[in-house]
């Protein structure tokens, strides 16, 4: 039986990828086991498998067909220490930053779900793609340090994949 942390982790990626199967009309899955199968010190099992293979180990998400560049990492959390991200040293946010970035390959667009009871969902990603997006709200949060590819754009997951250019965008940067 899976702990309660899990069993609530889990249950966001399935929501996760529901949502975005739905948007795209593509099929998009809870990585078995999820995690990074590929990622970080892991990252020399890429040798041995074949690309579709690679997506359907790396992140928590296993993307569409035409997703050949889609990373993500689901997170689905109690609290976030908000004011954290003005200091640029939210530990919690720089580890789930690490953990997107370890099973990144090239060309990849880096994409972390966050969600926190009672205060909503949550979408964070690099900030040099912020000029593809029409985005009103959003912080941005420059880590201090400089191996987790910052600045990070954090905003409302509801408005953004509300936005059909956005959607549409999306889809481009990651094909």
């Amino acid at each position: 039986m899976p702990s309660p942390q899990k069993a609530k982790g889990s249950s966001w990626e399935r929501e996760v990828a529901r949502q975005l199967s739905s948007i795209y009309n593509e099929s998009f899955i809870r990585a078995p086991g999820s995690g990074a199968y590929v990622g970080g010190t892991n990252s020399a099992r890429k040798e041995f498998l074949h690309e579709g293979q690679i997506r359907a180990l790396k992140g928590d998400i296993i993307p569409g067909p035409s997703f050949v560049h889609f990373n993500a990492e689901c997170k689905s959390y109690a609290e976030m220490p908000w004011h954290q991200l003005y200091t640029g040293d939210c530990k919690l946010l720089d580890g789930w930053i690490t953990q997107c970035l370890d099973a990144e390959d090239e060309g990849d667009v880096n994409l972390l779900f966050m969600k926190f009871n009672r205060k909503g969902t949550f979408l964070a990603f690099q900030h040099r793609h912020k000029a593809h997006f029409n985005i009103e709200n959003y912080t941005c949060y420059s880590p201090l340090s400089e191996s987790l590819a910052g600045p990070w754009v954090v905003t409302d997951l509801g408005s953004f994949l509300g936005i059909r250019h956005n959607q549409n965008k999306l889809k481009e940067l990651c094909s």
